[in-house]
């Protein structure tokens, strides 16, 4: 047992060196991963940085086109040349216009000069009027800052339903006012489709004392929330900076957030993603690397277990396959485990063993035909004598019974059927011993009927009811009419007996394909053929017959004597569903262009 299991030196050298390779490609991978993890790093930094710069470039572009709205309000508003009606139908008109805007209000030296407001935005978000005067009252704007030239920008969101900002700005003085301001109420619908842009990264968007004005979540605008990191963000709010990227806390949870000031209002575009989500890629590849490297480094103890038994399986296997042979067992096969002298020595082994396999089929076929042939010549010895005695017996009584009665036509029946009996027990010598017999121009349909006369009485003794689906104008085949016929004969008779005496049908039909092919259709109703068998009912010595019933030659000269007209048979059945021969013969002039085929080619080989 240890000399069995003894491993030599050779192979301990080699799993030095796949543990060797095992280990350096370990750290090769863990390398890898490293430069992906900082390459990652600086993607995710960059790409975050961009998307801020980008959502605060649209939110500018929004932002100028609310200041450019409210300038047109306001000229509107202050313009005394319009009437007052008239004034009013042009400031509807551009609620309907710029459907954001909720409501407009004109300062005049620090004074509320008026306000407008679009009534259906505020029926059908529940906020009154009332609602948005107390929120000013509450929270008055910074004047002083606004009269200086700085645009204000604030949450002013006073219900959930209605998200807003307000936007307040310098306007030109008119009335002999010294400093006139302009401040809308406008819904956030723009601006917070920014925020839920992305399904990946939060986006919001902050004034310069980091309370969001937009947000994805509308609960945090309402509530005026604050971001509590924004003073970490050195020289990015207040428009010091064209944007940037920092990895900080949010509620203990670390971030990786992109930053970009907005020009109007020294507001602050957000965008973050949390660090465990931004590199689960890298985790995940990391450890797909450490798991390949543990892998690998199982694999090459284990590959060097194996390759060991590798060189010397094969040399076994061929030692047992020889066993085998020398007990008489043939069908085997030893499956060449390399391309080296190894494996050239199993495909010779295998030809050796196929070509064995096949000399004792050839050897067992022959021992079966020269019984078929004893017995071929026992039937003909003693069939024979008795058959010729009823055939010349037949033919005196045919030369004295008079014409056109039925005693003559019975009494050449029994001649014809007795010269047939004849020819098939000759044609079965002759199949036990492989000749040949001459072939004619045969009338397809002509042979079926003859056929059909022969076995119309056997069919109806059983109950069995013979039908006949003949076609017209058919080519003709070359054969032999007796072998054909017996062929019909074996076939309809094997359907007949199939029924074991239940009544049924069998249907004779025949087709011309095409041009080149007749088709004869032997089909009966019976129990059909179970599909495990249809491959086996060619075979010589099969049958399913009980004991004494049959030889299993039948269908094997069925197929010997369609093989010889260059023809093919081919089987259809299910069981219970009935069984269906389907035999094709080439027609006279196919076999002759196929022949005049073979013979030219025979003479350009030869030149």
């Amino acid at each position: 047992m240890l000399r069995r299991f003894r491993i030599p030196i050779r192979f301990k050298i080699l799993v030095t060196q796949l543990f060797a390779v095992t280990v350096v490609l370990g750290l090769i991978t863990y390398t890898m991963a490293k430069v992906f993890h900082t390459d990652k790093t600086a993607y995710i930094h960059d790409l975050i940085s961009v998307m801020a710069v980008h959502t605060a470039e649209e939110a500018d572009s929004h932002l100028m086109g609310y200041r450019e709205s409210l300038q047109v309000f306001y000229q509107i508003m202050v313009d005394d040349e319009l009437t007052p009606q008239h004034k009013e139908e042009i400031l509807k008109k551009l609620f309907e216009d710029f459907r954001e805007f909720v409501m407009v209000t004109l300062y005049v030296d620090k004074e509320e000069k008026g306000s407008i407001y679009d009534a259906i935005t505020l029926k059908s978000t529940g906020v009154s009027r009332q609602d948005l005067v107390t929120f000013r009252r509450q929270n008055p704007l910074p004047m002083d800052r606004i009269i200086e030239g700085k645009i204000f920008v604030e949450n002013s969101t006073v219900a959930e339903s209605l998200p807003t900002i307000t936007i307040a700005m310098p306007m030109p003085s008119f009335n002999g006012g010294k400093n006139a301001v302009a401040a809308g109420v406008i819904r956030l619908d723009k601006l917070l489709r920014l925020a839920r842009s992305s399904q990946v990264f939060d986006t919001y968007l902050v004034d310069n004392q980091g309370v969001l004005l937009v947000h994805d979540d509308p609960r945090n605008v309402a509530l005026r929330n604050k971001v509590d990191w924004l003073s970490s963000l050195q020289g990015v709010a207040g428009g010091q900076s064209l944007g940037g990227s920092m990895e900080y806390s949010n509620n203990g949870v670390l971030m990786v957030g992109g930053f970009a000031p907005v020009a109007i209002g020294d507001l602050l575009v957000g965008v973050q993603i949390p660090k465990k989500a931004a590199y689960l890629t890298a985790r995940e590849l990391l450890k797909t690397l450490v798991g390949v490297s543990l892998i690998l480094l199982l694999s090459s103890a284990l590959l060097s277990l194996f390759w060991s038994r590798r060189i010397t399986r094969p040399i076994e296997q061929l030692s047992d396959a020889t066993k085998m042979m020398a007990r008489g067992i043939f069908d085997i096969h030893v499956e060449p485990s390399s391309k080296d002298e190894i494996g050239e020595l199993s495909e010779s082994f295998n030809r050796m063993a196929t070509e064995l396999q096949d000399a004792q089929a050839a050897l067992i076929h022959s021992e079966k035909m020269a019984a078929f042939g004893q017995l071929g010549a026992g039937i003909a010895h003693e069939v024979k004598n008795p058959l010729f005695g009823i055939l010349g017996l037949a033919q005196i009584s045919l030369r004295k019974a008079e014409k056109d009665t039925l005693v003559h036509k019975n009494l050449a029946l029994i001649e014809k059927e007795c010269r047939r009996c004849k020819e098939i027990i000759e044609n079965l010598l002759k199949f036990a011993r492989q000749e040949k017999v001459a072939f004619d121009a045969l009338d397809i349909n002509t042979v079926v009927e003859d056929a059909a006369a022969i076995v119309h009485h056997q069919l109806g003794t059983h109950q069995v009811k013979l039908k006949k689906e003949l076609g017209h104008d058919l080519p003709e085949i070359t054969g032999n009419a007796n072998q054909v016929q017996q062929v019909l004969l074996n076939l309809v008779i094997n359907a007949q007996q199939a029924m074991k005496g239940q009544p049924g049908q069998v249907t004779l039909s025949t087709r011309c394909i095409d041009a080149d092919l007749v088709e004869i259709r032997v089909s009966d109703d019976g129990p059909g053929i179970p599909k495990d068998i249809q491959k086996k009912i060619f075979d010589p010595f099969f049958t399913t017959k009980s004991a004494g019933s049959g030889t299993g030659l039948g269908l094997s000269v069925t197929y010997g004597i369609i093989k010889d007209h260059q023809g093919e048979v081919t089987v259809e059945s299910d069981t219970g569903q009935g069984t269906t021969f389907i035999i094709k013969f080439p027609v006279k002039k196919a076999v002759e262009d196929n022949s005049l085929k073979a013979q030219q080619h025979a003479i350009a080989q030869e030149n």
